[in-house]
């Protein structure tokens, strides 16, 4: 009995159309998940949200399963994207089905589950598509930070909103997410529980985020500098292997 190899073109072309195919599905629940934040809309009553979160979850099972098959270390990819299947998980129909009881608020931090795992594939995806290892690490961070404070934002917006004078609208959640993030602070304050623990979080997320920026763009002035000003660079590296006394 025969067995059928894949060959390393097939494997690409077949690992590129699921990125792409989890890429599209992810910001597809991204708005679907953004709509119903705007306009108020209960997801648990949202039949239309509910069939397609499942079918989100199935596409990124599937996809996790697809990629484990062509893995050369199965053992090794689970190790490291076993984090990747338990997001990939329909817990909100899980729960639907079988009819446990969870509070609206548990729910509703439930509901962004997919969306952390839509979030790592476009960080994955978009790093896949840049060929500096540097660059792809800096931009899959960037990816992982915008949708923090995107996801923080949305959260925000509908828990303070109804109790928080100083959160009128979405653009107001925005400000506080961005300025939050970047540790400058703003003029609105959360005023809830849930508010607050963003806050630290946003806070964090920006203090280990931002210095990779300032190490990237030192790097990349530094290989600028020793590829158009080489003999700067050579003349101090002489310098410094003058031996003493050698003068």
């Amino acid at each position: 009995m025969t067995v059928m190899r894949i060959s390393d073109r097939d494997k690409r072309i077949l690992r590129t159309s699921l990125y792409v195919l989890v890429l599209l599905l992810s910001l597809a629940l991204i708005v679907y998940i953004s709509i119903d934040t705007f306009t108020n809309v209960n997801f648990l009553e949202n039949r239309n949200y509910m069939r397609f979160q499942l079918l989100v979850c199935v596409v990124f099972m599937i996809d996790f399963f697809v990629e484990l098959a062509l893995a050369d270390d199965k053992w090794k990819y689970v190790r490291r994207h076993w984090f990747f299947f338990l997001l990939s998980i329909p817990y909100l129909n899980i729960i639907e089905m079988f009819n446990i009881s969870f509070s609206h608020q548990e729910l509703y931090f439930i509901r962004f589950i997919p969306l952390a795992r839509g979030a790592l594939a476009l960080s994955i995806v978009i790093g896949y598509m840049t060929t500096n290892r540097i660059s792809s690490l800096l931009m899959s961070y960037i990816v992982i930070l915008l949708s923090v404070i995107y996801f923080a934002s949305l959260i925000f917006l509908e828990k303070e909103q109804p109790v928080n004078n100083m959160v009128p609208n979405y653009g107001a959640a925005l400000w506080w997410a961005c300025m939050d993030a970047t540790t400058i602070g703003s003029n609105i304050y959360p005023v809830t529980v849930v508010g607050k623990i963003l806050a630290v979080i946003l806070a964090g997320m920006g203090m280990m985020m931002f210095p990779l920026f300032t190490v990237y763009v030192t790097n990349m002035v530094q290989r600028y500098n020793k590829k158009h000003f080489p003999k700067i660079f050579q003349s101090e590296f002489d310098d410094r292997h003058i031996e003493p006394g050698s003068e």
